[in-house]
């Protein structure tokens, strides 16, 4: 672990908002990742992070934050955890999202935290203040075992633990949900894995579900997963190449099936699958045209 100057933190989502996510600008104050996902779409090679376990602090991640919030005149929504998770270990003892979130209710700007972590819950006292503008968090789950979770996400806390901490947030008044995603092929696809979830979720106070049904798998990431899938799951890695080659986008094989089994149970059970985004107050005069 280490630290790193950094030159700036807010970097602008091209063609206005993230539609997936409502992003409008993307922060990461560390670079690397402690969580060690074996599937982790931030070691591919075009993002020339390097080794993910090779934790980078960015010293001067506030002052720069601060100075380009105060500069920036669109309060478009901060995204939280694109390259890494916010919360990973070292933010106990750094704090640098905390201090963050501080910073975003100084200046007025939405925020959506994507995390796997249950300290997440630590900052509800700011999150709660921030949702008077917007807050969004969304909590990654991929599964409702905790004992695949320990495989697949080795150093995260266990699937179970992140659903507690969805209900704390949901009970504080928080706007939280799931990230379903990556679904692993041959791995998490099942139809009982995501209907689990859903109800886990529903069960907990999410108030939406975001999926995916399947993976990404790219120079850098492919060869890392390839090896994990040798050392827990042996066979599977031939299975992949087989079907997948070296393409990019890899959706499970029963994709639109399991898409369909999940959308109807999220309807039976009142569950949205697509997220609100921020919308800004629009000013009395503005609306009169």
């Amino acid at each position: 672990m280490r630290t790193i100057a950094a030159k700036s933190i807010l970097s602008t989502v091209k063609l206005g908002a993230d539609s997936w996510f409502g992003f409008r600008y993307n922060m990461n104050l560390y670079r690397g990742c402690q969580h060690g996902c074996i599937y982790c779409d931030s070691r591919s090679s075009c993002y020339q992070l390097g080794d993910l376990s090779d934790i980078r602090i960015k010293e001067n991640a506030l002052l720069i934050l601060e100075k380009e919030l105060k500069s920036k005149r669109e309060k478009g929504t901060i995204g939280f955890g694109s390259m890494n998770d916010p919360y990973m270990p070292v933010e106990r003892k750094e704090e640098l999202t905390r201090k963050a979130l501080q910073l975003a209710l100084r200046y007025r700007f939405p925020v959506h935290i994507i995390t796997k972590s249950n300290l997440v819950v630590r900052d509800i006292d700011i999150l709660k203040e921030i949702s008077k503008i917007y807050a969004a968090i969304s909590i990654t789950i991929t599964t409702s075992d905790d004992r695949l979770s320990r495989i697949i996400e080795p150093n995260s806390p266990s699937s179970s633990e992140r659903f507690d901490a969805i209900k704390q947030l949901s009970e504080a008044g928080i706007y939280a949900g799931i990230t379903l995603m990556p679904v692993l092929p041959f791995i998490t696809d099942d139809q009982e894995n995501l209907i689990n979830i859903a109800y886990k979720a529903k069960e907990n106070g999410a108030k939406y579900i975001t999926a995916a049904i399947g993976m990404t798998l790219r120079e850098g990431q492919r060869e890392y997963y390839y090896n994990e899938l040798d050392k827990h799951f042996p066979g599977l890695k031939e299975k992949y190449a087989q079907i997948y080659g070296n393409q990019y986008s890899c959706s499970a094989p029963e994709s639109d099936a399991l898409w369909s089994k999940l959308s109807s149970v999220c309807t039976a059970i009142d569950l949205p699958l697509r997220m609100n985004f921020y919308k800004p107050d629009i000013p009395e005069q503005m609306k009169l045209f």
